[in-house]
């Protein structure tokens, strides 16, 4: 028996022994996501259980070091985790900007001292991150930022404001950009810094969206003692940290729907079955299979080409700016089906409020609305259109 048949063995039998059977299959109690954090609660002890159990284990983040809370696994050995979990009808719930987004930054940036303190407590779920970018007059061009950290002894006196931070007001840590030489150019004068969202100075206020959702919020600093030591790379080079970690953030939206339980569009050709279908459930309009046939062609097409990306990552080659590429198309594609569903559910989709209203039509019209950022949020359509022009394909500026 090979050592990968020997790793299968042993991980399918821990699972099994390991894993609550509530936390398997299509009735499982799992929810979609586990933030972690201070405020995280559990409706299932069993979840708390299973989770506790992965994180003794190092398998929320198999392939990190054991003493940053992983497990060491290596590329093939976390695929097949991941392939055994799979099979078992169950996975790892925890998920966070913390390690789809600022570990992957630490792991390059940081000090050993601040990878032990911060990188451990992100694997166990402790602490849920928020990012501290966009500002009122600083989105497309986020380097014009002015949020201003201004240094005193061994702490940054940091004042200014945060827009658009998803989950401010949930998080209990910020990674935060900050302006550290106000005389330097923009892309120069620029720190990167932790925040406890506790500190004293630190306030957020929700924003409300069309879609009657408050996902975002304001975020305000008020003479914010930040220790020196929480500062990420050198000062005045947080733009290069910055710009890492907006790869993997657009690695991590390429690629979130790749973990969903179910296809996108395989939901979409349901709900069109239920709507359109006969008493077969058979579709008989032609134009509509035709558009679900085009947008199942066209995810496939997008996860085996982002799945070819990925293994050559993992093989060294790493995710640069072809990240964008993928973050555009799917902002695209998730638009085009949330317009098709619409279409789909006709006067069903219009409705917004009133004790007459089913909530699964309010859903669809908030939903579909709500859908309409994905083409800003994580970066503008119009953004990663330049990244591609002039670092994939190497147009002149």
């Amino acid at each position: 028996m090979s050592d990968l048949a020997k790793f299968r063995a042993e991980a399918r039998a821990w699972i099994e022994e390991n894993c609550p059977t509530s936390c398997r299959g299509e009735n499982s109690f799992l929810p979609d996501m586990v933030w972690g954090g201070r405020r995280q609660t559990f409706e299932h002890d069993d979840v708390k259980l299973w989770l506790d159990r992965l994180i003794e284990k190092g398998w929320t983040v198999p392939t990190w070091p054991q003493e940053y809370g992983g497990a060491g696994l290596t590329d093939a050995e976390r695929d097949i985790v991941l392939q055994e979990m799979s099979a078992a009808g169950t996975r790892s719930p925890l998920f966070s900007f913390g390690i789809a987004m600022l570990a992957p930054a630490l792991m390059e940036f940081a000090s050993e001292e601040q990878k032990l303190k911060f990188l451990p407590p992100i694997a166990r779920g402790e602490i849920r991150w928020c990012q501290g970018y966009s500002e009122p007059g600083a989105g497309s061009d986020l380097a014009s930022l002015q949020t201003r950290a201004v240094k005193e002894g061994d702490e940054y006196i940091v004042n200014g404001q945060k827009i658009w931070t998803s989950d401010a007001n949930l998080s209990d840590w910020i990674f935060c950009l900050v302006r550290t030489e106000p005389q330097a150019s923009k892309h120069e004068g620029i720190s990167f810094l932790l925040i406890d969202m506790e500190t004293p100075g630190v306030s957020t206020s929700p924003i409300e969206l069309i879609s009657g959702a408050s996902p975002f919020c304001q975020t305000f600093f008020e003479d914010v003692r930040v220790p020196t030591s929480h500062l990420i790379g050198e000062e005045n080079k947080g733009w290069t940290v910055a710009k890492r970690l907006l790869q993997h953030e657009r690695g991590m939206l390429s690629a979130y729907t790749r973990g969903a339980r179910i296809n996108p569009t395989e939901q979409i050709t349901k709900f069109a079955r239920r709507e359109l279908g006969d008493a077969d459930g058979r579709l008989t309009d032609q134009a509509v299979r035709d558009e679900l046939t085009q947008l199942a062609f066209d995810r496939l097409c997008y996860e085996a080409t982002l799945q070819r990306t990925m293994d050559a990552a993992e093989a060294g080659k790493g995710m640069g700016p072809e990240s964008s590429m993928f973050k555009l198309y799917l902002s695209e594609l998730g638009q085009r089906e949330a317009d098709l569903r619409q279409r789909i559910a006709g006067r069903h989709a219009l409705v917004w409020q009133g004790e007459d209203c089913p909530p699964q039509e309010k859903e669809l019209t908030r939903g579909w609305l709500y859908n309409q950022a994905s083409t800003i949020l994580g970066g503008t359509s119009e953004i990663q259109l330049n990244i591609i022009a002039k670092r994939v394909l190497g147009l002149p500026d």
